[in-house]
């Protein structure tokens, strides 16, 4: 799929220990990458990055400490950053808000900080949000080009980083400049909401769910009618990893932002998702809606992606139905203890195979 250009390829990925980034790692791995991961710690209990183990250097730092990721940076010199670190959850940046702005955004300058004084770095993907747009509710799909803001602690501090991100791209890595006074890509991407396997985080729609089954528990939701633009996992890191690879062959008019998100027929309510689940392991769970105020958070959330679609030719694989359908193998793989790195590795598999 990525013509072997991440084959022997250094690469650093921020948050490798997380849900998506412990994926991705597997990923790279089944790609031929020499990894280096830099995570603080396991975020959850479970772990998928502990139950699966991916091939990698394992370095716990803090992404805040810019001492020991420059260290990092020189003493394995990757050719190309995804940048996934991130405190990542609304309700948590309430309850931790300057933990929140200092690990998104200083850590984000942190990192491009490296990327400038250490010339090696080919190619940079840094991840951002959905929920970086200013969002007045309208329901019409956002464009990458759309106004940023953001109502709650986490929105606006990733909102943050994209203008950081922009800020450092214009100074520091124009692309006028290209190939000239600098050889560096870069470009952030903007994601919807990434479910798959191995997802242990708290106050997230589907860990709640398998969580509740598991304990033979109610389930209780947050903002049923709540519209999301729900996506396996598997469909994002698709995204950066072409992306990444288009940087690595010094593609310029790819360094820009992009929107990786659901086809419109995918994007679902919270209630819904939860019916489609409930159906999936036979309506063995009852759920009801919380009633209690909630912090605020965004009512309706959809990604335009168009511009990934026509330019970076990366069109979503897998529907909803099936996303959820492989949410279940896993899940009742872990339940029945099986292999769950050789389970992750035939579904990158299956969704390599799978036609667009």
């Amino acid at each position: 799929m990525f013509n072997n250009i991440y084959k022997n390829k250094k690469v650093l990925v921020t948050g490798h220990t997380g849900f998506k980034g412990t994926w991705l790692c597997l990923w790279l791995e089944i790609l031929g990458a020499k990894v280096v991961g830099y995570s603080i710690d396991i975020p959850t209990k479970p772990s998928l990055f502990e139950l699966i183990n991916p091939k990698c250097v394992d370095i716990r730092s803090d992404i805040r400490d810019v001492k020991k990721l420059n260290f990092v940076v020189k003493k394995y010199k990757p050719e190309i950053i995804f940048h996934l670190a991130a405190q990542s959850i609304v309700n948590v940046s309430y309850k931790k808000t300057l933990d929140t702005y200092q690990t998104n955004v200083i850590g984000t300058v942190n990192i491009l900080e490296s990327v400038k004084h250490n010339k090696f770095v080919k190619a940079v993907v840094a991840i951002t949000t959905d929920k970086v747009y200013l969002n007045n509710e309208t329901g019409k799909p956002f464009k990458e080009t759309d106004a940023l803001g953001g109502y709650d602690p986490y929105s606006a501090s990733k909102a943050a980083c994209e203008i950081v991100i922009s800020s450092y791209s214009a100074s520091f890595f124009n692309i006028k400049d290209y190939g000239k006074r600098h050889n560096t890509l870069i470009a952030s991407v903007r994601t919807g909401n990434a479910i798959g396997g191995g997802d242990f985080a708290k106050d997230r729609l589907i860990p709640d769910f398998i969580r509740a089954m598991l304990a033979n528990k109610d389930l209780k939701i947050r903002n049923p009618k709540a519209i999301r633009p729900w996506q396996h996992v598997l469909e994002p890191l698709c995204g950066y990893l072409m992306l990444g690879a288009k940087l690595l062959q010094g593609k310029k008019d790819f360094a820009q932002s992009w929107n990786f998100g659901p086809e419109k027929k995918d994007i679902k309510t919270v209630e819904e998702i939860v019916k489609i689940m409930c159906l999936n392991f036979d309506n063995k769970i009852k759920y009801s809606i919380d009633k209690t105020q909630q912090p605020h958070e965004a009512h309706y959330l959809k990604l335009d992606i168009t511009k990934a679609k026509k330019q970076l030719n990366w069109k979503p694989r897998w529907n909803i139905q099936i996303a959820l359908n492989k949410i279940c193998d896993w899940v009742k793989a872990y339940q029945q203890k099986q292999d769950l790195r050789e389970v992750c590795i035939e579904q990158i598999q299956d969704f390599c195979k799978t036609k667009i």
